[in-house]
């Protein structure tokens, strides 16, 4: 009985956990991190203040956790689409892969564009959660890098990460101003149409004809 009442507590607690954690998603997607206001994070997560403390130890460190949640949603998806390209993709191929968490993000909204808003917020604004990833990051823009060089042989690296960068920025901009608001409730293959052309043009520049 007395180990029944305890998983139970045990239960109630990680739900508290997780509705505080799904709140402080929503605030840091829709106003950053200066915007994170206590009283309406746990009035949303259906909790008392003292059990961010509880949970978390402070405000600071449940945003902390929310941001490194989202990065590592954000890389993952990241990884597990490049690695699905073939051997020797072409730029638009590239591109579209690069692109694709974004894209679902922008299709279906919801949580995978706050997850979105929350890395391209992080990306203008590193916090140090973001340091941690930096591998990661790092690993994903030479993979795409690499596949780009194969491509664009005669295109040195510092103008290859440039444009990588660029792109990476394209798509920070479109999930953070209004504009990508047209995206809302589009198909994934119609967003795709559209965005990746712009993507893989910035990728391929002027030289590659």
């Amino acid at each position: 009985m007395q180990s029944a009442r305890i998983d139970q507590r045990r239960e109630a607690g990680q739900r508290t956990r997780t509705r505080l954690l799904d709140a402080a998603l929503d605030q840091l997607a829709c106003r950053g991190e200066e915007g994170v206001n206590l009283r309406q994070l746990t009035d949303s997560a259906e909790a008392n203040v003292a059990a961010v403390s509880y949970h978390f130890g402070s405000l600071k460190s449940l945003c902390d956790a929310a941001i490194e949640h989202a990065l590592k949603r954000y890389l993952d998806a990241q990884r597990a689409q490049l690695r699905a390209l073939g051997a020797a993709p072409t730029i638009a191929e590239l591109a579209a892969a690069f692109a694709r968490p974004a894209i679902q993000a922008l299709s279906v909204g919801g949580r995978d564009l706050d997850v979105m808003r929350i890395v391209a917020r992080s990306g203008l604004d590193p916090p140090q959660a973001w340091e941690q990833f930096d591998a990661d990051f790092d690993a994903i823009r030479e993979t795409v890098r690499r596949a780009l060089k194969a491509n664009l042989p005669d295109m040195k690296d510092r103008e290859l990460t440039l444009r990588i960068r660029l792109a990476a920025g394209m798509l920070n901009w479109l999930v953070l101003a209004p504009v990508g608001d047209q995206f809302r409730n589009v198909s994934e293959k119609q967003i795709e149409r559209q965005l990746v052309p712009v993507l893989a043009g910035a990728l391929r520049g002027p030289d590659a004809g």
